[in-house]
């Protein structure tokens, strides 16, 4: 009677709907950091750069132009959901951190797709023709929002991830190398994106946060299989 209580109990953690979407949100986050490194590293202009200087270099690498608006696109869909699986995972570790760090992260993130909005312009100038000087003038007349959307997505991607790994750090719910992994690199995006910018470490500093993520993706199952 007892194995065949075991086997029935067995049997339905594997079936548990609950455990699965669990388990598919955990791994939607280092997913997301992942198309996210892909787009900085394969962004054919520099985050500083001009209007002019990103239509330029734009219209020289259309195909790259098209990638970034494809792993934009993912990244927006999967690191939301993500990022609310870990928070579940460290909030009774840490509950005010974790509160915080989705209050900075989530509406950075859902900022997303308002940035990709002129890598289309330049990616739909390339693909028609159109003159540059026209595409320069459409994104020098940018809307205020743009620039309200990108604050946002500056601040609060990078404060936020900080006090994510903090919050990690303070639930014990990974190791500490994920934690410092997930403090580290948000800023490290931040100088290799603005301060000197360089591809290779921008994607290498978005792989690091991928890497926390899936620690706590790895966490997030280990802790269902124990339900």
């Amino acid at each position: 009677m007892t194995a065949l209580t075991d086997t029935t109990t067995a049997s339905a953690r594997v079936a548990d709907p609950g455990r699965i979407a669990t388990i598919a949100l955990a791994l939607l986050a280092p997913i997301g950091a992942v198309m996210v490194g892909l787009l900085r590293y394969v962004l054919p202009y520099e985050t500083t750069d001009s209007a002019a200087d990103m239509v330029r270099e734009g219209y020289a690498e259309p195909g790259a132009m098209s990638l970034v608006l494809w792993l934009g696109m993912a990244a927006a869909l999967l690191i939301v959901p993500g990022s609310i699986a870990i928070a579940r995972l460290v909030r009774p570790g840490a509950p005010r951190l974790t509160a915080l760090a989705l209050t900075l992260t989530i509406p950075a993130y859902l900022m997303l797709p308002m940035l990709l909005v002129a890598d289309h312009a330049i990616w739909a100038g390339a693909e028609t023709g159109a003159a540059q000087t026209s595409v320069v003038t459409t994104l020098d007349a940018a809307h205020p929002v743009v620039g309200i959307a990108t604050g946002i997505f500056v601040v609060g991607h990078v404060l936020g991830t900080v006090v994510l790994g903090l919050a990690m750090l303070r639930s014990r719910t990974v190791p500490v190398w994920a934690a410092a992994a997930t403090m580290a690199s948000q800023p490290l995006h931040f100088v290799a994106a603005v301060v000197v910018p360089n591809h290779t470490l921008d994607g290498a500093a978005w792989g690091l946060n991928a890497l926390g993520f899936a620690a706590a993706a790895v966490a997030i199952v280990r802790t269902r299989r124990e339900v």
